[in-house]
């Protein structure tokens, strides 16, 4: 899995005309990838490692201060550029595959008692964020 996490002041997601997920004060966006190997442990892993990451105000995690998630679905992090142009999208896993881990990694953190907002998941999405900082990691895991 690959994500992408941004420090935020606010952030939301619409997809047809409607909000589908936001968070209007201080906590991370979080725009997760899958590939063909990822599994539920490894979702596990990811989500706990976002609970933990000490990137807040004051190296303060989301876990100490109770800071919400925005996580969206984004198979492009795997986009693959070495011939040519056009990205190739073979590295990302397809939509019954990515749908139920993207899903673990929620669900992972809401079980560890994180606050969840979610994208639509396959849906033409539109983000709106406020970086902090800014403030923008990768990890892969």
């Amino acid at each position: 899995m690959r994500a992408v996490v941004q420090r935020v002041s606010q952030a939301s997601v619409t997809s047809d005309g409607r909000v589908a997920g936001a968070i209007s004060e201080p906590g991370l966006l979080v725009l997760v990838g899958v590939t063909h190997g990822d599994t539920h442990e490894v979702a596990a892993k990811l989500a706990a490692k976002l609970w933990g990451l000490r990137v807040l105000d004051g190296e303060k995690s989301c876990s100490d201060v109770g800071a919400p998630l925005l996580v969206i679905s984004q198979f492009t992090l795997y986009a693959d550029l070495a011939k040519g142009r056009r990205p190739s999208w073979s590295a990302a896993a397809p939509g019954p595959v990515a749908e139920p881990l993207v899903d673990a990694v929620v669900r992972s953190l809401r079980g560890l008692g994180a606050k969840v907002e979610t994208g639509a998941f396959g849906a033409h999405m539109m983000v709106s964020l406020v970086n902090d900082g800014p403030v923008t990691i990768i990890l892969d895991l």
